[in-house]
């Protein structure tokens, strides 16, 4: 029995793909357009406008490993009815889906949004599953304009309070907890992934400045300076809904996930350090 993840060559199903490989499980990596891939199977064109080209895709499925792609939210809404209808005709043993972020801590989804959508999928059928929940990645930093100033100016520019407090995971992270999701059919319902206890920027600065062996400060910039400053990279309309996200943060007073559904209570799984992070990155 096979793997199927969606994403498999994007940020978050390339490291699960990389992941099962390793421990010797079959994967089927699906994409927008198939392909070679530079190692590992070729890439499955998925259609996710299509609920029986993915009811193909997952039927006989030992796992089935689901996110939502990027794009305009009506679009992502019927993307997860099709998923939820394809994995209702379809019964792979087991169902994994992330997030991305979404719907975490203080910031719930609305019931009709796509993430709810597909949760609610999920938790209506008789299909084993499990929602893993991470709140923000660490590979945001990576973007230029925040590792660049990082490197070379020693500021690590964020559109976050200072004391704001954050349980940041890696793609690495979701992986690992992805895999072994799989192995865990007892472990069900939502798995919140990220650093215990949260930390807050001037921390996260103090990272780099160790890992980079320079002095690194933390500067808070607005949710709308940071939409700017990625607009050119995104487009505009969703770097307007990134910085819609962090000024809805800011509101918070934190943004850290649960100890009782941590991956560390739930699976005995913790995250990446931030210092560890970096070094596997070798920036």
């Amino acid at each position: 029995m096979t793997y199927v993840i969606h994403g498999a060559t994007g940020a978050q199903g390339a490291p699960v793909v990389s992941a099962l490989a390793a421990s010797g499980r079959p994967v089927v990596p699906l994409a927008r357009r198939a392909g070679a891939a530079a190692q590992g199977p070729a890439t499955v064109a998925a259609d996710y406008s299509s609920a029986q080209q993915l009811t193909d895709l997952y039927r006989g499925a030992a796992g089935v490993f689901v996110h939502l792609p990027l794009g305009a939210e009506a679009d992502r809404v019927r993307y997860a009815h099709n998923i939820v209808a394809a994995i209702r005709e379809a019964s792979p043993a087991r169902v994994v889906f992330s997030t991305s972020g979404s719907g975490g801590g203080g910031l719930p989804d609305p019931a009709d949004s796509a993430v709810s959508t597909l949760t609610g999928g999920l938790e209506a059928g008789d299909i084993s599953y499990a929602v893993v929940r991470p709140r923000l990645f660490l590979e945001n930093l990576l973007l230029p304009q925040v590792v660049g100033a990082a490197r070379e100016e020693g500021a690590l520019r964020y559109p976050l309070r200072a004391d704001f407090p954050v349980s940041w995971a890696s793609h690495l992270d979701i992986a690992d907890v992805v895999a072994d999701l799989f192995d865990r059919p007892d472990v069900t319902g939502t798995i919140d992934v990220g650093q215990l206890p949260a930390i807050t920027g001037p921390e996260l600065a103090g990272a780099f400045g160790a890992h980079l062996g320079r002095e690194v400060s933390y500067e808070a910039i607005t949710p709308a300076a940071f939409g700017e400053s990625i607009a050119p990279l995104l487009g505009e309309g969703p770097a307007a809904g990134v910085a819609g996200l962090y000024q809805a943060l800011g509101e918070l007073t934190d943004h850290a996930i649960a100890p009782e559904r941590s991956a560390q209570k739930l699976l005995g799984r913790g995250p990446r350090s931030t210092d560890r992070w970096l070094a596997e990155l070798g920036l």
